[in-house]
């Protein structure tokens, strides 16, 4: 979720962005807070957090495209989704990625969370038209996968993940809306987490979350993270997976509520290793926590950080955080790597 603060323009963050092009050696931010010594099992004790570039607005959605070795992430509140690759750079990559209609929509009209499904095209969720769309990265068109739910449109779908069997499970807050919550395009009440099965029927799996957002699967996609941006009750929920692709009774897996307070963030966006530990963004930056939702530390970039991706060869983390585009390497390797 965008925190409002001055905006800053289009022209602005593209050449900041691009002003660490050609840089080898990047600056760094923030710090890796240790607070279990099983950290030093997933973080090198001399690693950093690398910026890779900045003056963007709000950053969210990183996504590694493994056929061409670069990654794509959202700038949302100028609509644009952009391309970074280690020997080129920062690049526009699509605009509008969100939002195609006429005039000004919201502060957060583009699209936000990001998947790259078995076909390795990219899925997307789009704010400003309430969907979440499939778009060919060889070339062509958009198409919708989703853009309603018993005949009401969607808020604004946040996040979205790809099981193996295809399905898609994506998450549903206002945040996207223009007026959010109160906005009175609304259609439906209801906070939700769906699931869009191989056959295209879209299912309503939860529905008493107040602000879902970032969601994965563990690594034999037994259970279902969700992590909820509301700061009175800022939570990672834990859900297994029935054989039928609905979710059973969730249960809490870490509660973050109380660092809302002292530390910027809120739980957003959230990856999964190969041994299940969670790369969880929320207050102080990037939560690390073990399978058994246990905080081994943090990796506290000083900014209020929206998402995170595996990349390269799955060790790098991609961080979005406010303003920037991170990365640190570490000692694991995420799910599909």
């Amino acid at each position: 979720m965008y925190p409002f603060k001055k905006l800053l323009s289009v022209v602005t963050g593209v050449l900041l962005a691009g002003s660490a092009l050609s840089q080898t050696n990047y600056p760094t931010i923030g710090k890796v807070v240790r607070i279990d010594p099983k950290l030093d099992n997933l973080l090198d004790k001399e690693a950093k957090i690398e910026v890779l570039a900045s003056g963007f607005v709000w950053t969210e959605g990183p996504v590694w495209v493994k056929e061409g070795n670069y990654l794509l992430f959202n700038d949302i509140p100028p609509n644009t989704l952009f391309k970074w690759k280690e020997a080129e750079g920062i690049t526009s990559f699509l605009k509008p990625s969100g939002y195609t209609g006429a005039g000004r929509y919201s502060n957060e009209p583009g699209s936000n969370g990001m998947t790259i499904n078995q076909k390795g095209e990219l899925i997307a969720c789009e704010h400003g038209d309430r969907r979440v769309s499939l778009m060919p990265l060889s070339g062509g068109g958009k198409r919708t996968l989703a853009d309603n739910y018993q005949d009401k449109r969607f808020n604004s779908p946040n996040d979205v993940v790809q099981k193996s069997d295809g399905s898609y499970y994506f998450t549903d807050p206002p945040y996207g809306l223009p007026h959010q919550e109160n906005d009175p395009s609304r259609e439906t009440s209801i906070c939700g987490v769906y699931r869009i099965s191989p056959d295209g029927k879209i299912s309503l799996l939860i529905s008493d979350l107040t602000r879902p957002n970032g969601l994965a699967f563990s690594p034999d996609e037994k259970i279902l993270y969700v992590a909820q941006s509301d700061p009175q009750k800022a939570i990672i929920m834990a859900y297994p997976v029935l054989k039928d692709g609905n979710l059973g009774k969730g249960k809490l897996f870490f509660d973050a509520t109380a660092n809302v307070s002292t530390m910027k963030g809120l739980p957003d966006g959230l990856k999964v290793d190969r041994n299940g530990n969670l790369f969880a963004t929320g207050p102080g930056g990037v939560m690390v926590l073990s399978p058994e939702g246990t905080l081994l530390g943090r990796i506290d970039t000083g900014e209020a950080t929206a998402n995170c991706a595996f990349g390269d060869d799955g060790s790098t983390l991609y961080i979005t955080a406010d303003m920037y585009l991170c990365r640190i390497k570490t000692k694991t390797k995420g799910v599909g790597f």
